[in-house]
């Protein structure tokens, strides 16, 4: 049984992308900032193969302690690190918030590349041909009214996420993003029906980023199916790009 941690799983993407994985008789370990009912049941309905842990990712400096030592035994073998979790700040760039910017840099960019440390550590440990799956988000590659600060997050992902595959390959070490595009999930809840509108006009299919087909993208990067694939952006975003 293949040992997954994945970040974010209380809610949309996370938490389908988690049923799915427990599904395929893999064993997740989750993170996330609460408990809900989507927790609840994960735990009681998968209670041999789910274990959660609660943790805002916005301390980074307890990461290593927090998950790497007490959650996660140091010589457990990790096989993949699904980095989902992530907070989006929108506001205009005159507008910009110092300490919300701060928390987002920290939740999308700091603990995913502090996560990604000891993952590659336990990876080298265990002699692990390992996988990586960033999630980004098609507003780093097309612009968006007041996304230009969460946008940068993605950026920041996708270039340490290339540069990953490059430096640790040899091992038989993945690295991979997959650019998600607008899902009717809980962070475009914000959003009117005028705006998803707009947005998913500017798609070729004209329609939401279907979450099964992103989920179904990070099982395929998780699995030995994909061995030959690293360093790549991979679009699933109804035909933004």
């Amino acid at each position: 049984m293949k040992n997954i941690i994945i970040t974010g799983v209380s809610n949309g993407l996370g938490f389908e992308t988690s049923k799915k994985l427990l599904e395929n008789n893999y064993f997740v370990y989750g993170i996330s900032r609460t408990i809900n009912e989507n927790i609840e049941l994960l735990k009681k309905t998968y209670k041999n193969n789910f274990k959660h842990k609660v943790y805002d990712l916005s301390d980074v400096d307890n990461i290593k302690k927090e998950i790497f030592e007490d959650f996660l035994n140091e010589k457990k073998e990790i096989h993949c690190f699904i980095n989902n979790a992530a907070i989006a700040y929108d506001d205009i760039i005159t507008n910009l918030n110092i300490d919300s910017l701060n928390k987002m840099y920290k939740i999308n960019v700091l603990s995913p590349i502090i996560f990604s440390k000891f993952v590659i550590r336990n990876f080298i440990l265990n002699k692990t041909k390992g996988s990586l799956v960033n999630i980004s988000s098609v507003c780093a590659h097309t612009g968006y009214k007041g996304l230009s600060m969460y946008a940068s997050t993605k950026g920041s992902i996708e270039a340490f996420s290339k540069n990953i595959a490059r430096e640790w390959g040899e091992y038989g070490i993945r690295s991979n993003c997959i650019v998600a595009g607008f899902m009717e999930t809980n962070m475009s809840n914000n959003l009117t029906k005028q705006q998803k509108d707009r947005i998913y006009n500017r798609t070729s299919l004209k329609e939401a980023t279907n979450i099964d087909s992103v989920v179904n993208t990070i099982i395929f990067l998780v699995s030995d199916e994909s061995k030959s694939i690293t360093g790549q952006n991979i679009f699933v975003d109804s035909g933004t790009i």
